[in-house]
């Protein structure tokens, strides 16, 4: 038995999809623990591209389980639509090939409304949420009021969480001038919700502990990234929820000593999403080109992703609260044909120079990046599959990563396709 949690180690889009469809063939569970249809996981197999929102990236594999878990929040119309998606395909024709938690909490009308509201109000002052109606769904959760995915099949119970809610949302909705939502046309839908989903309903941490019990191998697959964390991320420019490592024990239910290994996912360089700090954005034509180069483009939005260079203070951090014991790099083939590759080892705040992430964003903000500048590589690496297909400058350039985070390279990507892949060690082992 292995269990082993993948996260990002960034600020989301780090390839996480990828990486987990690679690693399922190898696991018998994988399992989504936290976040929701904010999240686009991108998988490329035979040059057919898929997106997944909601739907662990474990499904394109025939004899994987895929759960979701009750730290997740489901909007059931996006996962319906999954569902459909991957079964007209003929790839998910069993429904206990996905379990969903009935105490996963649910993505509601209201929620989305509240969400797109209150950035609209924000102005230039904007998070940069993808009004997917997370936070709020989070937010009810947290209160004590929200409709969780096991009551869809119980529309009194449901009519009378939901009338609870609906005054003090719609008030709120009234209040920043959108129209109210109407607690009937929400359970009416959430009731049809409930049958469709219901063949896929169950108890996920019971299966997880007679999977533990079994001695299978299973395969945690966060969303979002480190640094979106609501505790460890650069707050308030953060998702709702945990997306560190520990969190795939609240919100799959497992004991801590359940997981045996923590694969942290990087990119070869640093985007990010929507407002906050960003040490080592690039402005110019640098970051343009690895934004062409890299189709940074987000999976969920569609919004243009912040692109700049690699930050090891960020990657150290990460180490630090994940507990790393590997990384994935991702997009390394991006890096090709540059003359010289930086890597931003520290940063320099007040003219004081620092090998640590700062606490507060406002030091954050004023965080100039100290870089290191390696010698680039001309060579064409999206045909290397093993370590020694790498040129040297490029193997040098991993290894200085490691050097530097402290951490080894476990996984190398060196395109999108699910076979450029280079494997440096047996993650299930």
């Amino acid at each position: 038995m292995a269990t082993l949690v993948a996260v990002g180690a960034q600020w989301g889009d780090e390839g996480k999809g990828k990486i987990v469809d690679w690693l399922a063939p190898q696991a018998d569970l994988v399992v989504r623990f936290q976040g929701g249809n904010n999240a686009g996981h991108t998988l490329v197999v035979d040059g057919e591209q898929t997106v997944l929102h909601v739907v662990p990236s474990g499904v394109l594999h025939g004899d994987t389980v895929n759960l979701i878990g009750p730290g997740v929040v489901v909007n059931p119309e996006v996962l319906i639509g999954e569902l459909d998606a991957l079964a007209s395909r003929g790839v998910l024709r069993d429904p206990s090939r996905v379990r969903v938690s009935g105490r996963a909490h649910v993505i509601l009308a209201w929620h989305v409304a509240l969400d797109q509201a209150r950035e609209e109000s924000r102005g230039e002052g904007k998070i940069g949420t993808t009004g997917r109606g997370i936070g709020p769904t989070y937010e009810d959760k947290v209160a004590r009021r929200g409709v969780r995915v096991a009551d869809l099949l119980h529309p009194e119970t449901l009519r009378e969480t939901a009338g609870r809610v609906a005054e003090e949302r719609n008030r709120e909705l009234v209040h920043r001038g959108w129209e109210p939502i109407e607690v009937d046309a929400i359970v009416d839908q959430a009731t049809a919700w409930g049958r469709r989903l219901e063949p896929y309903l169950d108890h996920t941490s019971r299966i997880l502990v007679e999977a533990l019990r079994a001695g299978k191998n299973i395969l945690f697959e966060g969303a979002q990234g480190t640094f979106l964390d609501i505790d460890h991320g650069t707050y308030p420019f953060v998702t709702s929820s945990n997306c560190v490592a520990g969190a795939a024990c609240t919100g799959a239910g497992i004991g801590p000593t359940a997981i045996n290994r923590v694969l942290g996912i990087s990119k070869a360089y640093t985007t990010r999403v929507g407002g906050g700090p960003f040490p080592t954005e690039d402005h110019g034509e640098g970051g343009r080109s690895l934004r062409e180069r890299g189709a940074e483009f987000g999976a969920t939005t569609g919004r243009p992703r912040r692109c700049g260079w690699l930050d090891v203070v960020m990657l150290r951090e990460a180490a630090t609260v994940n507990g790393f014991t590997g990384l994935a790099l991702n997009k390394l083939d991006i890096l090709s044909g540059l003359a010289e590759v930086p890597i931003a080892t520290a940063y320099r705040i007040d003219g004081k120079r620092t090998e640590q992430m700062p606490m507060t964003l406002a030091e954050l903000e004023r965080a100039e990046p100290v870089y290191e500048t390696l010698p680039g590589w001309g060579e064409d690496i999206t045909g290397a599959r093993v370590d020694d297909d790498l040129p040297d400058r490029t193997r040098r350039y991993v290894e200085r990563i490691e050097a530097l985070v402290g951490v080894p390279v476990a996984m190398i990507s060196v395109g999108p396709g699910r076979d450029q892949t280079i494997a440096r060690d047996d993650l299930f082992d």
